[in-house]
């Protein structure tokens, strides 16, 4: 890090790459100085779009830049582990995109890692650091609903996407559920936790992914989330949180809410806004901030993303994926969720 701010490195140059690179370059406390692809053209085009210095065709060239603090990984998912590992292993801090990495073995990997070489390592779940999600942990946390009872939350896009889609790609980890099904599971477990018994039920295409996902967690507390994701059905994006004592209802968009509504019993209903001042809903800004916070503070992780709640999301993303059997073709050595939930 300089005077100046945080210097960031880009791996990966797709559409979130791009997105998550012009809300950098307008935060003055980020420096932008480096990117990489397997594609040389596509990094220097990448890199000229926005006034980038250095582009490498090759990740490692990024991973052993000094001139490199943090870098952000945006490849598919199934190339996370690969990526990231390369990045920490040559000591620079990571802000890896989510779904994390393809299985908990892969994460657990990744952690031992951060662990070990001393490094930052965080899962790019903007909506922990979305300052109205956390406005809304802080009511449930505080009893504003009494004790929690259920979660529902669901994400679907209408397609149809064609097979050679990469979400329809077993070798890049395709499925409605690890792309957009880990919304769903990680807004459940921030206000939960790690569930201790997981059922699901799922559609396949021929190419033995999910089309779309149903699953019940449960916990010891009598406590349910119903979660529900499919790549074949547009649904409302919505997510509800009900309590002993009311209930707080996201209308739209819950991973990245513009507003929520708290039903409290008794009283006349109460909508929180966002403030037009974090900037618009589709902004991932405030988890670019947090992991500039964490690294001047010295930190190895984020107390929004901790890396052992990234871990306890892997599992149950498993789990679901062990009872509706659907195992991608490197995992042929894993037991991808297939065995019994290990609470964190």
């Amino acid at each position: 890090m300089t005077a100046d701010g945080v210097r960031w490195g880009i791996l990966a140059t797709g559409g979130i790459a791009a997105a998550f690179t012009a809300d950098l370059v307008d935060l003055p406390d980020a420096e932008v100085v480096a990117v990489a692809s397997r594609s040389a053209e596509s990094a220097q085009a990448f890199a000229e779009r926005f006034g980038i210095e250095r582009a490498y065709g090759d990740w490692r060239s990024l991973a052993e830049d000094g001139d490199v603090d943090v870098v952000y990984v945006a490849t598919p998912h199934a190339a996370h582990r690969a990526a990231a590992g390369l990045c920490l292993e040559a000591g620079r801090h990571v802000l890896c995109e989510k779904p994390f990495t393809l299985n908990v073995r892969e994460a657990g990997e990744l952690v031992a890692l951060a662990r070990q070489h001393g490094r930052f390592l965080m899962e790019a779940m903007w909506m922990y650091c979305n300052p109205l999600i956390r406005r809304l942990k802080d009511l449930v946390d505080d009893g504003a609903i009494g004790e929690v009872r259920t979660v529902q939350a669901d994400f679907g896009l209408a397609g149809p996407f064609p097979p050679a889609h990469r979400l329809r790609d077993p070798r890049q980890g395709g499925g409605a559920l690890l792309d957009l099904g880990v919304y769903p599971v990680s807004f459940a477990q921030l206000l939960l936790g790690e569930p201790s018994d997981v059922t699901a039920r799922a559609v396949l295409s021929p190419e033995g992914i999910d089309l779309q996902t149903a699953a019940l967690l449960s916990w010891d507390s009598g406590a349910l989330a119903a979660v529900h994701c499919s790549i074949v059905g547009g649904t409302g994006v919505t997510a509800s949180v009900t309590g002993s004592a009311g209930r707080i209802d996201i209308p739209d968009g819950f991973f990245h809410p513009d507003r929520f509504v708290l039903h409290r019993d008794g009283k006349d209903p109460e909508e929180f806004a966002a403030d037009p001042a974090d900037g618009p809903r589709t902004t991932l800004r405030h988890e670019a901030r947090e992991v500039m916070r964490a690294l001047r503070a010295g930190e190895t992780e984020s107390p929004l993303v901790p890396l052992d709640g990234t871990l306890a999301v892997m599992r149950t993303l498993d789990a679901i994926r062990g009872r509706v059997g659907v195992r991608y073709p490197s995992e042929a050595g894993d037991l991808t969720g297939e065995a019994a939930l290990t609470p964190a």
